[in-house]
């Protein structure tokens, strides 16, 4: 489909199909497809499995009570550092599925295969699997439209599952769940599958959206990205994802607990804000950030943001009171605004 494909750790991606202006406002406004093949889906079995993820996830998976429920969650080390960020879905007592990202999946699966030992759980990445991500204000109806042909009836399951949910079908793991601030699916399925899958979208007019539409799409969404807003040297705490901690019960013994906690009690830990740029210019990844003279952290995510018309950044800063900060820009302090993340919520800002 005419993309211009890059090296994206290891794997080969579309950074775009023509326009990424256009993809992003195709996901914004009506539906696009996301090849995301190159994450990686790890089955995780046996009858300990949720006693095994109560230690090795900062969120509790305690909270997964019906079958298909989803969890967001961090994976520490022994530090609080962030491994990694996934989504774990409960389908059975004895499984449980996770999906990870591609650019952490070696040094993911080594560490999930050492602690695993000890509760005997059996892990399985599935190499045999496709992912395409379907997001937008259409997206559910179009996928909806495919899987009613495929199962010739209607899947009431489907169109009435909540967000954070998954349903296996025969051919299909369907979980609503995304990376751009919109409604939509993330659907698992055989590789054999996939490019028939991918076209059949297309043909109901859902474009192909590349790498950099999709950064600014999680971008206004306020979501992390892992390796630049997140990674092994900063905790949750630092990465505006104490959201995500599953700090009751106090007794359940996660790794990276104790750091983590006596961060939470300290307070003095560097914190995570949203910016928009006042002035003219972009917002980069690794700007420094500046308020009366004094270097107070630093930009993690940049971009000019399609929707809102202006730039706008993830950062991490110093403990401050005050909105007003300024950001270096080729040796000039350009003034910005510190606001509530998320930038856009379905379509619309979400500014004052």
């Amino acid at each position: 489909m005419n993309a211009k494909m890059v090296d994206f750790g290891g794997w080969e991606m579309p950074i775009h199909y023509g326009s990424q202006i256009t993809e992003h406002h195709q996901v914004r406004n009506d539906a696009g497809m996301f090849d995301v093949s190159h994450m990686t889906v790890v089955d995780l079995n046996g009858i300990k499995t949720r006693e095994f993820l109560r230690y090795l996830l900062a969120n509790n998976v305690d909270r997964l009570k019906t079958a298909g429920k989803a969890l967001y969650t961090c994976m520490l080390n022994e530090q609080g550092g962030i491994l990694d960020d996934l989504i774990v879905y409960f389908m059975r007592d004895d499984w449980f599925r996770m999906v990870v990202n591609a650019a952490t999946r070696e040094k993911d699966l080594a560490w999930i295969i050492q602690h695993a030992k000890n509760f005997s759980v059996e892990i399985n990445e599935r190499t045999d699997l496709a992912m395409i991500a379907v997001q937008g204000p259409n997206a559910r109806e179009k996928v909806q439209q495919i899987i009613a042909h495929a199962e010739q009836q209607s899947v009431p399951q489907i169109k009435d599952m909540p967000a954070f949910n998954a349903y296996e079908l025969s051919d299909y793991f369907i979980a609503r769940t995304g990376y751009t601030g919109e409604d939509g699916y993330e659907v698992i399925l055989d590789n054999a599958l996939a490019s028939d899958f991918w076209q059949k979208l297309h043909q109901l007019g859902v474009k192909p959206i590349g790498l950099g539409a999709r950064d600014t799409l999680r971008l206004e969404a306020g979501m992390n990205l892992y390796g630049q807003d997140m990674t092994e040297s900063t905790t949750p705490l630092e990465s505006g994802l104490g959201w995500t901690i599953g700090w009751e019960p106090t007794d359940r013994n996660f790794i990276g607990r104790s750091v983590i906690d006596a961060q939470r009690q300290a307070k003095e830990h560097k914190i995570f804000v949203a910016l928009v740029l006042e002035g003219k210019g972009i917002l980069r990844h690794d700007q420094r950030i500046m308020r009366d003279n004094q270097d107070i952290g630093v930009i993690t995510s940049g971009s000019y943001s399609p929707t809102l018309e202006q730039s706008i950044a993830l950062a991490r800063i110093s403990p401050i009171v005050e909105q007003n900060v300024a950001v270096e820009i080729r040796g000039k302090l350009i003034p910005a605004k510190i606001v509530k993340s998320p930038f856009v919520r379905n379509g619309k800002s979400c500014l004052p």
